[in-house]
């Protein structure tokens, strides 16, 4: 992805993406902890970066924060790891843009399918991951830590790029 273009989007505000890098962890690890029950921890970032997954930042004008992607390249696939819009900003179309950016960075790898887990409960997610052409393939039952030593089951997901 390039990060020199920068893009208007919906109520015209510019946004761009770069690399997610080690130094935008400190930004970075607030939001995921605002996020997520179960955050991913500095190391979970730092070990995905080295392994040279696709990690992106989603950007406004002035270089704030809106979110990120994580994304694992496997053959002919990509699954997304973690997707995470600022929640600052949730509700205004940037997970949307996330996804349509890692659709096209798939695309130009020649990527046939794109996959995710997202957890049962999380019902908000999963409409808009099928709204952008995701469909439900299956069921990992107890696979996210939830409250109280539970676990939560998750929906495995796909979307289909090339016949």
């Amino acid at each position: 992805m390039s990060s020199a273009s920068t893009h208007a989007f919906a109520d015209q505000e510019e946004f761009r993406f770069a690399p997610l890098t080690v130094d935008w962890l400190e930004a970075l690890l607030p939001i995921e902890q605002q996020a997520y029950s179960h955050p991913w921890t500095r190391g979970n970032f730092i070990d995905s970066l080295a392994s040279g997954y696709e990690a992106q930042l989603l950007l406004d004008a002035q270089g704030q924060l809106l979110g990120y992607f994580v994304a694992m390249p496997v053959l002919d696939e990509v699954h997304l790891l973690n997707i995470t819009v600022a929640p600052a900003h949730q509700g205004r179309g940037w997970a949307r843009v996330m996804l349509d950016g890692l659709t096209l960075w798939a695309r130009q790898r020649n990527a046939r399918w794109l996959w995710l887990e997202v957890r049962e409960s999380n019902t908000r997610a999963r409409a808009l991951y099928e709204k952008n052409g995701y469909q439900q393939i299956a069921q990992r039952k107890n696979y996210y830590p939830a409250v109280d030593g539970q676990r939560e089951h998750a929906i495995i997901m796909s979307k289909k790029l090339w016949p």
